[in-house]
């Protein structure tokens, strides 16, 4: 969400639906796998799910640092043209998605309860990733909005910085919890 509220702010939301593209194929392969059985191997293999979580919370943590000392680069918010291309958004979408070990343990620990064996399992599986994306995709339009209308208020003085290093406040506090949580 928060990719699509910084790519709504900095080239607006009509591109950033490239993004959401490749976030929506990544959470339906992360649903797709938490369904097929990776909730059983993350279970039965704890360490792994143990080194993913410290693996997450180290790349927040870095992404946090990061915005900390990022010196107000989307501070140039008039150039909304981008130079970045339609398969580099869909790839960082999918990378996103496919790569956050808390969509990971969200859906191992959500989705298989929702699965009846003694039924057939791709209409439910259908079911399940519909309603899912729907709200995946509602959710990032509504945030790439959001960060088309917070454009006006950063844009002036020193507004970017401080969100930065709020974000990257919370990013660092929320990388800690994580790992150590």
């Amino acid at each position: 969400m928060t990719l699509a509220m910084t790519l709504g702010m900095s080239i607006g939301v009509r591109r950033t639906l490239w993004m959401m593209i490749g976030e929506l194929v990544g959470v339906a392969l992360v649903a797709i796998a938490a369904v097929m059985g990776v909730a059983s191997m993350m279970l039965n293999y704890p360490q792994i799910f143990e080194i993913l979580k410290w693996l997450g919370g180290l790349y927040l943590a870095y992404i946090g640092i990061q915005m900390w000392r990022a010196k107000g680069k989307m501070a140039k918010l008039d150039n909304t043209e981008s130079t970045i291309s339609n398969r580099a958004l869909i790839t960082q979408g999918f990378v996103t998605a496919i790569a956050n070990p808390k969509g990971w343990a969200f859906m191992i620990s959500l989705l298989p309860p929702f699965i009846n064996v003694e039924n057939a399992i791709a209409p439910q599986l259908l079911m399940l990733l519909s309603v899912i994306m729907l709200t995946e995709f509602t959710s990032m339009l509504a945030y790439a909005s959001g960060g088309k209308s917070l454009r006006l208020f950063l844009s002036q003085g020193d507004n970017i910085k401080w969100m930065n290093r709020i974000a990257g406040s919370l990013m660092l506090g929320v990388g800690f919890w994580l790992a150590l949580g």
